[in-house]
Order: C-alpha cells, then structure tokens, then sequence
C-alpha cells in the first residue's frame, strides 16, 4: 500500500538515525565511524540534492513548534507547495543511494537507532503519501496541533534516551553530575550541525557563550568564590577560555567539551552559593 509507513523511505528520519550514529560514535572515541557517518550526510544532505529538500520539509512541520494557528496553516501549505515540486523517481533513487550507503559504510542496524519523535516523522510521512482526501485532512489536522502546541521540550529527549546512556555515565563520573537542560540543548545542536546552516549554530554559540560568561562575571561574587583568591583566578580563567571562542561558528569536539564542562562548572556555583 502506499501509505504504509516504511521508516527507510522517510527522509527525516534516515537523517535523524544518522545524527544519533554520530553521537555515540563521538560518545565512544570513535573517530573513524564518525567520518563515515559525516562522510554519508554531506553526500546526500547537501547541495541540491533532493534528499536536503525532503528534509527540509519534514523540518518546516516537526521543527516549528508553538506558533499561532495562521502561521502553522500557511507552513503546511507552503511545505506541501514544496513537496510537490520534489520529483518523486529522483527522490526515490536518492533514498535508495543513501540506504545502501548505510548499510555498506555502516550497518544495518542504523535504522534501529532510537528516534524520540518517531510518531511526528511517521505522521508526516503518511501525510505526504495518501492517496486518500478525507486521511490526508485529518493527518493535516494532527500536524498543525501538534505545531500549535507547546512541545519544545520533545527536541530534548533524545539526550534521555538509550543512545546517551554511555555519555551520560561517562560524564557523570567523570564530573559528578546529572546531564543539564542546556547540555542536553548544546549536544543536540552538535548531532545537527553536520548538515544546519552554520547561521543557526552561530546563533545558538553566542547566545550561549555569553549566558556563561554573564554568569562567570557574577560568580566572583559569590561569597565561596570572592573569599578565595585561587578560585577567583581559575574562575577569570575559564571566562577568558570563552573569550577565545567567541568568533567559533562551528561546535567541534574541543569546543563541546569546553562548553559541557562550564555548563557544569557554572551550575554547580550557583546551587553552592544558593545552598550555602
């Protein structure tokens, strides 16, 4: 039937398996496997590829969350007005390319990563294929609640799943913590940057770059801190490290660390002075 959902045939979700490859390739040391994973998005995720415009469309609906119900209703008309346009045969022979590349440079089991929103990619994907009127409206109308509602913290889970067990506990041993809201936001931003406008990622950096900063700078105020000369010194010098990275437009694996490891550092200062 051509509306049964075949999750290899859906674009978004491909590239999603391959991002959380390339996370516990990153978790494990795994250098090489991360290249080939990087290797196969900029491949088939680039350029004019049809592939990057599928995805993009999947994008405009999964991605675009709590708007006002006029604005979600002209995306989808817009997405579906791009849809149509994507020559169907040429898409059909890119997944397939992609797929054997996957299952060559990879494995199989790729396809079995955990994808958190699976439900919203597969939904999606039945909207884009039904032949039927009366389906494809109610599919619209699941679409657009969902955009409508307020479900940012879904793009967060994948950082709760399976896949980030070995990071988690690693890190956590390794730092004494549980994992953060915002390094479960800044690793997510990492999995996504291989194929994202380096816009996006640039944004996200200096927004974030200058929380922690702000942060350091009130730190030294803090009566543990301001009372010992050494801290304040390691403190000025952690807010000098983020200086350097101010200009960074890209999250490469030296600048993650850094920016997991403030993330850390800084909310522990705060619940110690807030505790205290």
């Amino acid at each position: 039937m051509k509306n049964k959902h075949n999750k290899k045939r859906n674009t978004a979700f491909v590239f999603e398996a391959l991002a959380r490859e390339a996370t516990t390739a990153i978790i494990k040391g795994d250098q090489e496997r991360k290249a080939k994973v990087v290797s196969i998005v900029r491949k088939h995720f680039t350029g004019d590829s049809l592939l990057k415009k599928d995805l993009e469309c999947y994008r405009s609906l999964y991605e675009n969350q709590d708007l006002d119900e006029n604005t979600s209703q002209k995306i989808l008309e817009a997405v579906m007005a791009a849809k149509r346009l994507i020559d169907p045969d040429g898409l059909f022979k890119q997944q397939t390319e992609v797929i054997n590349d996957i299952n060559k440079e990879l494995t199989p089991a790729t396809f079995n990563n955990f994808v958190p929103n699976y439900k919203s990619l597969a939904t999606i994907a039945k909207m884009f294929n039904t032949d039927s009127p009366k389906q494809k409206v109610m599919l619209e109308s699941k679409i657009l609640e969902g955009m409508v509602g307020k479900l940012q913290e879904q793009n967060l889970e994948p950082l709760d799943s399976l896949t980030f067990v070995t990071f988690t506990k690693k890190f956590n041993e390794k730092y004494n913590g549980s994992l953060l809201r915002e390094q479960k936001e800044l690793l997510n931003h990492y999995i996504s940057s291989f194929s994202h406008d380096e816009l996006e990622t640039k944004i996200y950096l200096n927004r974030e770059l200058g929380r922690l900063k702000q942060s350091l700078s009130e730190a030294v105020k803090v009566e543990e801190i301001a009372n010992d000369p050494e801290m304040v010194k390691k403190t000025n010098a952690v807010k000098e490290r983020l200086e350097s990275l101010s200009g960074e437009t890209k999250l490469n694996e030296s600048t993650l660390l850094t920016i997991l490891k403030t993330q850390e550092l800084v909310k522990e200062i705060y619940d110690d002075g807030s505790n205290s």
